[in-house]
């Protein structure tokens, strides 16, 4: 644990301001996005309430920026030469945002990486399995590049089945596991029918990204259940970095404010919220001055947990870790409903294997109903908890095992019919 983690609030704030002040004078000299953007505003930082008066950034107007000056927009620093890496966003809400990064920012990520790892107790000692498919998506990239500057061997798992990826794990006798949580549940799945005992494997911690699950204490235990290891979340995004981490404590996220700097408002008066309530979570990295994100909107949802915690650091703390995005939310008959919260009730059941939301509309009001792959009578159950969680009947229908997809990536378990009717 780095001295900054366990420093008083003041002292976190005077690094970030200092990070920050030192990051300004390289973006306005030649950065015409933030030029534009920040040309009628007092852009002298002397605190970081100054800096909280600064205008938001949030997606589109970067996927604007870069329609009007393709490919890449005009949030660039350098020349076009200084950069080494092109990513992109996944794309599940919309046109994929293509991202450059510099040497410089490349190592930064890999940095913050290494902090995510570090913080999960993985060191040079483990054998790191990764078990994505290789893409333009940025996550396991900078998850491969972390485990290089940690000094781990680093077992790339791209091009394989799910069978071939647990041969491999078995093979090279990895420790570490990094995967979305729903390909974590998946490859335990193809264990079990193909007589793999994976509690009994060298894995010891599981560390997944890309959807929240490892957050959600029923999903955290499943997954815990079948790899027999300790599982760790992680929260990051390709136009900001890797910012949060889990603790030994396990209750979610710590924010890294070594190198970001956190802010959770209120999404309709754009007001900071006190601890205890849940907002947006709005980012500034400071390490990636290449292609800064200044007060980026990020569209998640989490709980505002303080800067005191078990483990001894005093980052800020997001219980729960991402609790869902603001525009995943369904109001479902006047009560706000998170797919990952029903997540947390269908995955307190060892029989449920998979499952789908389904949202249609009656009139104005938004409408639930779930298809789980579960035995029949379990159906009841579940819908007696999902009543006691959200005070609402849901129709399941209960299907064959096999029958819904699986995932590798973000999974996408919700079905919007609302459009088609």
């Amino acid at each position: 644990m780095s001295q900054l983690e366990t420093a008083s609030r003041s002292d976190i704030v005077a690094h970030q301001l200092s990070r920050l002040q030192q990051g300004f004078s390289r973006i306005f000299p030649q950065n015409r996005f933030y030029q534009s953007k920040l040309e009628h505003t007092a852009t002298a930082l002397n605190s970081l309430e100054d800096f909280s008066q600064l205008p938001f950034t949030n997606k589109r107007e970067l996927l604007a920026d870069q329609a009007a000056h393709p490919p890449f927009g005009s949030n660039l620093t350098y020349l076009p030469e200084e950069y080494i890496c092109q990513h992109q966003t996944s794309g599940t809400t919309g046109k994929p945002l293509k991202i450059l990064d510099t040497r410089e920012s490349w190592d930064w990520w890999a940095e913050c990486w290494a902090s995510i790892y570090r913080a999960a107790g993985v060191s040079s000692k483990d054998v790191i399995f990764i078990a994505f498919n290789f893409g333009p998506f940025i996550g396991f990239w900078a998850a491969h590049e972390g485990s290089k500057h940690l000094g781990a061997l680093t077992v790339p798992g791209g091009g394989m089945d799910s069978l071939q990826r647990l041969h491999i794990i078995q093979e090279t006798r990895a420790t570490v596991l990094v995967c979305t949580p729903s390909y974590a549940l998946r490859l335990a799945e193809v264990a079990q029918e193909h007589g793999i005992d994976l509690p009994s494997s060298t894995i010891r911690v599981t560390l997944h990204a890309g959807e929240p699950g490892a957050s959600i204490p029923a999903t955290r235990e499943r997954i815990e259940r079948g790899w027999g290891a300790r599982t760790y979340d992680h929260a990051g995004m390709s136009e900001m970095g890797a910012y949060g981490f889990t603790c030994s404590q396990q209750q979610g996220l710590h924010v890294n404010e070594s190198e970001f700097i956190a802010e959770i408002i209120d999404p309709h008066t754009n007001q900071a919220v006190q601890e205890g309530e849940l907002g947006e979570l709005v980012l500034t990295n400071l390490g990636r001055w290449g292609y800064p994100a200044i007060r980026y909107r990020t569209g998640d949802i989490v709980r505002n947990g303080g800067y005191t915690c078990g483990c001894g650091r005093s980052y800020l703390h997001l219980p729960g870790g991402v609790l869902g995005r603001a525009d995943d939310m369904l109001i479902v008959k006047g009560t706000n409903v998170y797919p990952s919260a029903i997540a947390d009730v269908l995955h307190r059941f060892p029989e449920v294997s998979e499952y789908r939301i389904i949202v249609t509309k009656n009139g104005a009001l938004d409408e639930i109903a779930l298809q789980v792959e579960c035995p029949s009578e379990l159906t009841g159950r579940i819908q007696e908890e999902l009543h006691i969680a959200f005070n609402l009947r849901v129709p399941i229908e209960s299907v064959e095992l096999g029958i819904l997809p699986r995932f590798e990536l973000k999974a996408r378990r919700v079905e919007d019919r609302r459009r088609k009717a």
